[in-house]
Parts: structure tokens; sequence; C-alpha cells
């Protein structure tokens, strides 16, 4: 077994629908990563806001992220208010996160958060990197969940910095 970095992965219930839950692990094990712990489950709202405020400043970065994905595809974003957008992501997630079960899992090996997100691709799955989980299983974007007034169906979420996944990690398996 590799010992080293930690993360955490989780498959959302548009994973689960679509039955990638094996595929999914079995890429980031070709990824050179060890399996070291797993469970499916059903959350609720308060954990799916807890999860994303474990960093304090998530819902202004993830606001910024969404107007600048808008403004690189020359789009009008649906408002320059980074919070307000940022609360309306967690909103919308908390919602899609709670209407079905998820599978979460730790991966632990060499540089596993870095891995981890370059096997996953970028959020956004029509502008994530060719042969990825994010870009082979999905075709949504920002601007189709926003119309639709829904969280993006990117099928997994991956940590993004060892120190986060350390955070989530204690969260969701309390070690």
């Amino acid at each position: 077994m590799n010992k080293g970095e930690r993360t955490l992965i989780v498959v959302k219930p548009d994973g689960i629908v679509k039955k990638k839950v094996g595929e999914i692990i079995k890429r980031i094990e070709e990824g050179g990563l060890d399996m070291v712990g797993a469970k499916f489950l059903k959350t609720d709202k308060d954990m799916i806001e807890k999860h994303y405020t474990l960093d304090p400043e998530w819902i202004e970065k993830v606001g910024k992220k969404a107007i600048s994905s808008y403004e690189k595809k020359g789009l009008k974003p649906p408002s320059n208010d980074a919070k307000k957008i940022g609360r309306a992501v967690l909103k919308n997630l908390q919602k899609y996160l709670t209407e079905g079960p998820v599978f979460m899992a730790l991966f632990e090996g060499e540089n596993a958060v870095a891995r981890v997100r370059e096997i996953c691709g970028g959020t956004e799955p029509v502008t994530a990197g060719k042969g990825t989980i994010r870009q082979d299983f999905s075709d949504d974007s920002y601007q189709k969940a926003d119309q639709e007034g829904r969280a993006l169906r990117n099928l997994i979420h991956a940590s993004g910095s060892p120190e986060e996944a350390e955070k989530e990690i204690e969260l969701w398996f309390g070690r």
C-alpha cells in the first residue's frame, strides 16, 4: 500500500445514477493511488454546507470562479456579486447532493490530490480536458445549470488541496 498524501472523492448522485462508481475507482487506482476507505451514504443539507464551507472563503471563491467562467466565454454572468452567486451555488448543491446517495472514498499515494484532480478534469464538464472523468461522462455547463436553476452536474467532487482533503476526511470519516 502506498504511503503519502490522502484525498477524498465524492461521487455525486448523477454519477451513481449513471453507474460510474466502478469506472471512477478504476481510473483513480490505475493512476497509481490506493483506495483506503469508502462508503455510500445519504447526506443532509447541513453536512453539505459544512463540507463546502470548511474554507470560510469558499462562497466568494466559487462565485468569482463562476463569473470568470462566463466572462472567458464572452457571456454575461447572472450577477457580478460573487457572494450572491456563491450562496446560490451552495443552495443548489445542497438540493442536488441530497436527492440521492453519494459514494465517498479515500485515496492515498504520492501527490494524491493533484493526481485525482487531473483524472477528474476541470469542474465544468464541457471545458474539462479530454479523457477526464467529467468530460467523458457529462456534458453539463455553468450556463445550462444556471438557466435551469440547478447545480452543475459534474459527477464527482475532488479535494482541492492537501489541507482541504484532511478537513474533508475528518468531517466525513472522522480520521
